[in-house]
């Protein structure tokens, strides 16, 4: 990469990592429901059922855990589908995720993840050691997630080592850049992985592996790790609300039927359900609101980060991550536009029992 070139790429990434609208925290609009949503709200005309399909169908597309997308899809696929969806929402999916905790499907789920942000190009080694192991069962996945993953790390290493090509073309700059993201990536992980490969005993060896790989499998990890919380999360509340809401809704109606020294009690008996269905959608709607606000800033730095990869185009670390940066950019924007839906869900039931809740003050 030529001085100008270089200076310019530094200075977008300076601007990165240290711009505060990206990296820290800068405020967005809060997500409410649209005109149209909150009139059926105000007619309690909420079609739970649909909202539920809608989550599942997210579950089957994009949930990190094989056993929950597979389980989703079954409950989405053949006759009888609210049903199914029901039964999966109140037991079948809490069935997945702990049987996705067993070893085997946790280290097939690893495999998927290493094969995915270890390339081809820049850690063969490691990717057809992930390739093996997910064609050759149980065993061979605990061997590569307790001794395989580690040799082939080493395998790569040495002929990077060996080639020496991607430690001569690093510069200072480079190094800079990654104290940068060891400091104020936006993702935790990325900082950690940053901050070993600056660690003091370190070497160019090092720095070279985490543009080569381990910036992106981190990145993965942050990405990974936001969508296990939040589905996580969402599969207590939602199945919570699954009774309150019906419950709130009856109360409601026979508050409003009631009459005489009966109504009273009818209607706080009707105020009481609705609190409790408050007392569950504001934390969900306010955890899907923060997932949302990070994934957009994640997906604004992935987008930088690929533009300047795309200036390197004499530097092989940076071809590294340059082709993952992008990839990397779409999956936070698609995970951005996940967490606005559910956020928006959220708030409108939020918003639905706030109203209960008026509608029964005494």
């Amino acid at each position: 990469m030529n001085t100008r070139t270089r200076t310019r790429s530094v200075a977008m990434m300076a601007a990165l990592v240290l711009a505060p609208g990206v990296l820290a925290g800068a405020a967005v609009p809060a997500l409410v429901a649209s005109p149209a949503w909150a009139a059926a709200v105000t007619e309690w005309e909420f079609d739970q059922a649909e909202e539920d399909r809608l989550y599942v169908h997210y579950l089957a597309k994009y949930d990190p855990r094989a056993l929950v997308r597979t389980a989703a899809w079954n409950a989405l696929t053949g006759t009888s589908v609210p049903a199914k969806v029901d039964r999966f929402l109140n037991s079948g999916m809490k069935f997945a995720v702990d049987r996705s905790q067993q070893l085997s499907a946790r280290n097939a789920d690893f495999a998927r993840r290493i094969l995915a942000t270890h390339t081809v190009q820049f850690a063969p080694e490691v990717h057809a050691a992930a390739q093996y192991a997910l064609s050759s069962g149980a065993v061979a996945l605990e061997t590569f997630a307790r001794t395989g993953y580690a040799a082939a790390i080493q395998r790569d290493r040495t002929a990077r080592e060996a080639s020496g090509e991607q430690a001569a073309a690093l510069h200072r700059d480079d190094r800079v850049f990654v104290a940068r993201l060891r400091d104020s990536a936006p993702g935790p992980q990325v900082r950690a992985a940053a901050g070993w490969a600056l660690r003091a005993e370190a070497t160019d060896a090092d720095v070279v592996e985490f543009y080569a790989h381990d910036w992106a499998a981190a990145a993965a990890l942050d990405l990974q790790t936001q969508q296990l919380q939040c589905n996580n999360a969402d599969m207590v509340w939602r199945a919570s609300v699954k009774i309150l809401l019906p419950a709130a809704l009856a109360a409601h109606e026979a508050a409003v039927k009631a009459e005489g020294d009966a109504k009273a009690l009818a209607r706080d008996t009707a105020l009481r359900a609705w609190q409790k269905v408050t007392a569950e959608a504001y934390p969900a709607k306010s955890n899907w609101d923060s997932a949302a606000e990070v994934a957009e800033q994640q997906a604004a730095n992935w987008q930088t980060v690929a533009l300047a990869a795309a200036e390197a185009v004499d530097n092989p670390n940076w071809d590294a991550i340059g082709s993952s940066a992008q990839t990397a950019a779409e999956q936070w924007e698609l995970d951005r536009a996940n967490a606005a839906k559910q956020a928006a869900y959220w708030t409108a039931l939020y918003d639905m029992a706030l109203k209960g809740e008026l509608a029964m003050q005494p």
